[in-house]
């Protein structure tokens, strides 16, 4: 079954590297690990000749024959029953080597009967312990009312039968302080083992490092429950440490802790460690099960290694593990971060043609995928045949769909998934869902289909997040309805929303396109409340007489106390409102200061044979100032008789969104009003040229009498 797993994978590599067919493919970093000598481990003992392995027995099939032989209530006198009977193991012993140092069941010595008079009392005693107060005062005096000093086995059933953790340590250490019998190590793994599910890795580490002390051996169930518990609070240097200790003393690790090992090290991105490990464990004769693979395939996942997402494949075939749900969630989420979403719509066909039902991660992984990739409609066909198969779908899988339909601007592909999501009985429209809806609204300039929405919001008590907030003042900002903005705002800040940066933007925003000034006074007022600092650097542009050194400093403090994402933003909207406000000598100032505080990188590109404008991430206004600026840079060059390259080239992007304000459009007109050389380029789309000889010749009419300032 896991044959067909890597078909569409090896017919993509054929059709690619046909040219070489005598060169096996493996990718290189594994194929250097296979025959490079291993240095991390290099002091642990030689693997063990496992020809026909020793089994490790789990914590719970060690406990297991004590349940069977002190907590049955069969009566002596009665024959065994014939399911209790079991069969003696048979053990592999290799004469040549020694004996692997793991605990086996037959270092514990039980009781040769099945009935024990103590264990009825001994019960009630367990069961009183586990209702009383979680003290440890509380709990002592408890113990004081044990009926009978306990045995070493009734010892482990009590031990093992307390919950929660704190009651497991409380007896513990009272055991030790009785000197009933040694405290041998498996008293110390049903100990820690309660400490694990409490994730407290400190008391754990603590055992341990008593347990060196005293000498009690250390087998690799210790290990494995240290290790994992260290995964679990996320200590992963101490999961390494602890894991190389065990490798020093010569234990073999279980599944178990192979997979947890591999995990760690593939969490703490140490690639070659990880395939260190993974090919020393598969030489001495470990078999990866599905999680260690589903381990291998997420790493090379966050790294986008396609060749590691087919390598994981290739180890899946040769050593017959059949692939699960979860390494096929996995290996779709690789793949997606790997960018080939043709590769994961041929593994999730794989994954359907061998049986396997997707569950909603699964299908949400892939309409991510989708949506990255801009197929919207492959993302739209996969939702309809979940609904004729009945695949299983849920709130994030709706909303994800949702989000995409946004981002590619597909409204009716919205709006009925939508009313599916309002007549299912399990995944009604939440806040997120709605915001959804708003922002394909919002975007679309369907001014009364938002407010429709969020009326009805409001009437089925779907509390209104701060991006649906931000997504339907953007709408009504542009729609010129600054009234409705501001009752929006006030019934939004009303109902519970903070306005965080990105709502202060949208304003900022609405502020730059206001005509009237009482429109910009309005829109200021519901500003004053959310960022009453960006309101006071506002009106200090528009005076006269602040000094280009005020305006630095106080442009600072405020990207300072802005989150990073909204910083560029800010400023193409400061800009936009100097433009539209006729200060075009505080917007230029401002997109210097943009420039010297790195909020646009690669804004001019030079070479011998081209200089470009790059300005797809500025606003219409930033972007205007920014080519006059280009064009005072080029009219002082020209003054210096400097060489000059034979192409100039300004890039707008095409924007691919379907409501894109288009950015191209708007510089297209500029260049036209200004009568500029610039003509659109027919290979690149938002892109605009001009050679050397026209612009030269237009520089010189259009600003020979009027400087523009650098």
């Amino acid at each position: 079954m896991a044959a067909t797993l890597s078909t569409a994978l090896d017919l993509h590599f054929t059709s690619s590297h046909s040219s070489d067919a005598k060169t096996p493919f493996f990718f290189s970093s594994p194929l250097r690990i296979r025959t490079r000598r291993f240095t991390i481990f290099c002091k642990s003992k030689p693997p063990l000749d496992l020809a026909e392995p020793q089994q490790n027995p789990s914590l719970s099939e060690q406990l297991k024959p004590l349940s069977l032989t002190i907590l049955s209530d069969t009566k002596k006198d009665q024959p065994p029953q014939p399911h209790l009977v079991s069969k003696p193991k048979s053990i592999w012993v290799n004469p040549s080597k020694p004996k692997r140092s793991v605990l086996s069941l037959q270092r514990h010595k039980r009781s040769s009967y099945s009935y024990n008079p103590q264990l009825s009392d001994l019960k009630l005693f367990s069961r009183k312990l586990n209702d009383c107060y979680l003290s440890e005062s509380a709990f002592f005096a408890a113990l004081e009312e044990i009926p009978h000093p306990p045995t070493r086995e009734n010892a482990l059933l009590i031990l093992n039968s307390l919950k929660p953790w704190q009651k497991t340590h409380f007896f513990f250490n009272w055991l030790k302080t009785q000197n009933l019998f040694p405290i041998e190590t498996i008293f110390y793994n049903v100990t820690m083992k309660s400490l694990r599910f409490g994730r407290q890795f400190q008391l754990i580490e603590d055992l341990a490092h008593e347990m060196i002390n005293n000498g009690v051996e250390l087998d690799n169930i210790t290990y494995s429950t240290i290790i994992t518990c260290a995964k679990r609070c996320n200590l992963f240097d101490k999961a390494v440490v602890w894991f190389e200790r065990m490798y020093k003393t010569g234990l073999m690790p279980d599944e178990v802790t192979y997979s947890a090992v591999l995990d760690v090290y593939a969490k703490l991105g140490k690639v070659e460690e990880v395939l260190s490990l993974y090919e020393r464990g598969r030489a001495s004769g470990w078999k990866p099960d599905p999680i260690a693979f589903s381990v291998l395939g997420r790493m090379f996942g966050e790294s986008g290694d396609y060749d590691g997402i087919r390598y994981v494949l290739q180890e899946m075939k040769a050593t017959g593990v059949e692939p699960n749900l979860v390494v096929y969630n996995t290996l779709l989420e690789a793949m997606g971060k790997a960018g080939k979403p043709g590769l994961a719509r041929s593994l999730f066909e794989e994954m359907v043609a061998l049986g396997l039902t997707p569950n909603a991660k699964t299908l949400t992984a892939l309409v991510k995928i989708y949506g990255k990739a801009r197929w919207g409609r492959d993302a739209m066909e996969l939702w309809e045949r979940m609904r004729s198969n009945g695949w299983p779908m849920d709130f994030r899988l709706y909303n994800t769909l949702l989000s995409m339909c946004a981002d590619l601007g597909f409204e009716e592909e919205a709006e009925r998934l939508f009313d599916d999501m309002k007549k299912s009985e399990q995944c009604r429209p939440d806040s997120w869902s709605y915001t959804a809806m708003l922002n394909i609204y919002g975007s679309g300039g369907e001014v009364e289909k938002a407010m429709v929405l969020f009326e009805k919001m409001s009437e089925s008590g779907v509390k209104l997040n701060v991006m649906g907030c931000t997504c339907l003042i953007q709408c009504l900002g542009r729609a010129k309805r600054i009234d409705d903005l501001v009752r929006v705002f006030r019934l939004s800040t009303e109902r519970g929303v903070e306005p965080d940066d990105r709502l202060c933007g949208c304003l900022l925003s609405v502020v730059s396109f206001c005509e009237e000034d009482e429109e910009v006074e309005k829109v200021l007022s519901c500003l004053q409340k959310a960022n009453p600092k960006l309101v006071s650097f506002v009106k200090l542009l528009e005076e006269e007489e602040t000094s280009f050194d005020t305006i630095k400093d106080e442009f600072r403090e405020i990207l300072n106390e802005a989150t990073v994402e909204v910083r560029r933003p800010f400023c193409n909207c400061l800009i936009d409102i100097c433009r539209n406000r006729i200060l075009h000598e505080r917007a230029h100032e401002l997109l210097y200061l943009g420039i010297l505080y790195g909020l646009y990188p690669g804004l001019h590109n030079k070479t011998a044979e081209e200089w470009s404008l790059n300005l797809r991430s500025l606003s219409v206004g930033a972007a205007h100032t920014a080519f006059e600026e280009w064009m005072g840079t080029l009219s002082k060059v020209m003054k210096r008789q400097e060489e000059l390259p034979e192409l100039f080239s300004a890039h707008t992007g095409a924007g691919t969104h379907k409501f894109s304000q288009g950015l191209a459009s708007s510089f297209a007109s500029h260049l036209k009003k200004l009568a500029a050389p610039f003509r659109p380029s027919e290979e690149v789309a938002g892109c605009f040229i001009a050679t050397r000889e026209d612009l030269i010749s237009w520089v010189q009419s259009r600003f020979a009498s009027t400087a523009i300032t650098a």
